[in-house]
């Protein structure tokens, strides 16, 4: 029997631990999608205690906590920081097989060398252990700990990069050592034409702008110009959301009646929103295309199912869930578009949905091309998939079907700073993945080739992609 997270977690037979410990665990991380904010990197944010560390804006534990009958108040409210605490340790010891249960111990032991399970019973003792070091762990200490050196943040078009401007020039984010912090430009507001708030989002991007946004035309020369603002702070990277993946091609002047309509306030029907999101989507792209730009496609979420926590609480508290299969059947439609009019730049496509594992690794292999090994790719478990059979279910169908040795390899998707752990884990999972392929017998037991493979695939890769090279 196995200890508890020993050193070998995750790992069996032979090969996968000298893969891990040998070449997996000194690479070091990038960070290539979050929602980390760059405020509190810049200003280098201190936690008062582990609740604000660990329980602040995290949905995925919240969550949990609400599958526990847990009230609200003592998730989102105002209870007091360590009854919050005491009420997510309660329903540690029933989270077997969850990975929460893992990240949980993961991060205690990382970033805290505390190596006491986690339940009702332990709360107490955990809770003083972790807050006694929690001031001489600030964000960046964090950071440094976990070995980033680089991180790609989620920010608006409307946003005025101020953060980024400081860290541009920050001792933190310079020299060989220092933690590079890029903007990543995700302009759904921009896109998604039929969510509410749509008509004021466009008078924030007029005010940041300086300029009326009268036509679609204005907006797309707005968007343009913040495009080169993002570039010339770094940006790499954009990345999309939407529900399902657009497609129904209109004439330039429906779209901007579409436009028109909804910017006087109308609602605008499904087709209108797909016409519109599909011009968008399409004129984006070009300019990704145009600057070099990785373009991600995240699709299959149905956000806010429940209303009335949404009216309470608002988005990204953890009432989303996984669409049904086939909200990305129009994403052949969109990429043939693309490739055709030689617009299609590099792009990372995402589903929630695990049952297109292997629709999105095929149909990639129908647009790859020679401008770079892998120009698609089929971003890692995403969200409610990122646990341990979901990360072995895309590793195996990305084998299964395309290349995995082009693989990018893991991103952390979270909103905090302790969630590098997902990277271990990850490069655990990927290391007895390929351990077992040769202990099989199916690869040459050649630590020179599989180690090539577990380093590019944890690091090298993602550096190449979106060319952090320079």
């Amino acid at each position: 029997m196995k200890p508890f997270l020993d050193k070998d977690f995750l790992l069996s037979g032979e090969i996968a631990p000298t893969l891990y410990h040998a070449y997996a665990e000194p690479m070091p991380i990038i960070d290539y999608h979050c929602h980390i904010p760059p405020k509190e990197i810049a200003e280098n944010r201190s936690f008062q205690n582990l609740t604000e560390a660990w329980l602040e804006a995290d949905h995925y534990k919240w969550r949990l906590m609400r599958s526990n009958g847990v009230p609200e108040r003592l998730i989102t409210g105002d209870a007091s920081p360590f009854e919050k605490f005491q009420a997510f340790a309660q329903l540690m010891p029933k989270a077997i097989g969850n990975p929460m249960y893992h990240w949980v111990h993961l991060e205690l032991r990382r970033y805290f060398q505390c190596q006491i399970p986690l339940s009702g019973e332990t709360a107490q003792a955990v809770w003083d252990h972790a807050n006694a070091l929690l001031p001489t762990l600030r964000v960046r200490d964090m950071i440094r700990l976990s070995n980033v050196r680089v991180i790609i943040t989620t920010d608006d078009p409307a946003d005025s990069l101020e953060y980024h401007r400081a860290l541009r020039d920050d001792p933190f984010c310079q020299g060989e050592k220092g933690v590079r912090v890029l903007p990543g430009f995700r302009p759904d507001k921009a896109v998604n034409i039929e969510k509410d708030g749509f008509p004021q989002y466009m008078e924030t991007l007029e005010n940041v702008w300086g300029q009326p946004i009268e036509t679609v035309e204005d907006l797309k020369t707005c968007l343009s110009q913040r495009m080169d603002l993002f570039q010339s702070l770094g940006c790499k990277a954009s990345d999309h959301g939407v529900d399902q993946v657009p497609f129904a091609p209109a004439s330039p002047e429906t779209v901007e009646a579409i436009f028109r309509k909804r910017r006087n306030g109308e609602p605008v029907s499904p087709l209108e929103a797909e016409q519109y999101q599909t011009a968008l989507l399409l004129f984006l792209a070009e300019e990704y295309t145009r600057r070099g730009w990785v373009m991600e496609l995240h699709y299959g979420v149905i956000r806010n199912t429940n209303a009335q926590a949404f009216r309470q609480l608002g988005p990204d508290t953890g009432f989303d869930c996984i669409r049904d299969i086939g909200s990305g059947r129009r994403l052949p439609l969109l990429l043939d578009r693309l490739a055709a009019e030689n617009h299609l730049p590099k792009m990372v496509l995402f589903s929630l949905h695990p049952g297109d594992n292997e629709f999105l690794a095929s149909l990639m292999g129908a647009f790859q091309g020679t401008e770079f090994p892998g120009k698609l790719q089929h971003g890692p478990a995403w969200w409610f998939n990122d646990s341990k059979s979901g990360m072995q279910a895309q590793l195996q169908s990305l084998a299964n079907l395309s290349l995995l040795g082009n693989f990018i390899g893991m991103l952390t998707d979270s909103r905090s700073f302790l969630s590098y752990t997902r990277h271990e884990y990850f490069r655990r999972i990927l290391c007895q993945y390929l351990g077992t392929l040769a202990e099989n017998g199916e690869y040459p037991a050649d630590f020179r080739l599989l180690g090539k493979l577990v380093q590019d695939i944890c690091f090298r890769n993602a550096m190449h992609y979106f060319g952090l090279e320079e």
